[in-house]
């Protein structure tokens, strides 16, 4: 029924789960994968360091984040890759992950998003991420939650 799904991760177990989750997913569905992560440009940075890093040296920054997003998205594509499954990665740099997680999906032709319920941010299972959330609220796509 699906043929291409969007997994989008943000480095947290609950992230790595469903991402884990989505490739069992994929197995049934014979679908390819991709996985997704959208980490801060530097004028929005959460993470302090990195956007000390920004002002000191750009160069340094630009690495920094590619480097953490090469390890996230490794590790979320572990199960992918040890199932043999096709997948792919990608990465961008976005003040709102939404929008990114959206555009990307439409543009790979993706027919659903597989993302976890809440993030670093989240404070528990009690409430939707805002990421989630505003993707949910935007997506013209089906979006599978994992919680």
């Amino acid at each position: 029924m699906f043929q291409h799904i969007l997994v989008p991760v943000d480095g947290s177990d609950l992230a790595v789960a469903a991402a884990e989750r989505a490739t069992r997913f994929a197995q049934e569905q014979r679908a390819k994968l991709t996985f997704f992560f959208a980490h801060p440009d530097y004028s929005s940075s959460l993470y302090g360091e990195t956007a000390l890093m920004e002002v000191l040296d750009p160069t340094l920054y630009q690495e920094t984040m590619e480097k953490r997003a090469q390890a996230l998205l490794s590790r979320a594509s572990a199960a992918a890759r040890d199932a043999a499954l096709p997948y792919e990665c990608a990465f961008c740099a976005s003040d709102r992950p939404y929008e990114k997680i959206i555009e990307t999906a439409l543009a790979r032709n993706c027919d659903l998003i597989i993302m976890a319920s809440h993030g670093r941010g989240g404070i528990g299972s009690l409430v939707l991420g805002s990421v989630t959330q505003a993707v949910l609220a935007n997506s013209k796509l089906p979006v599978l939650v994992y919680r």
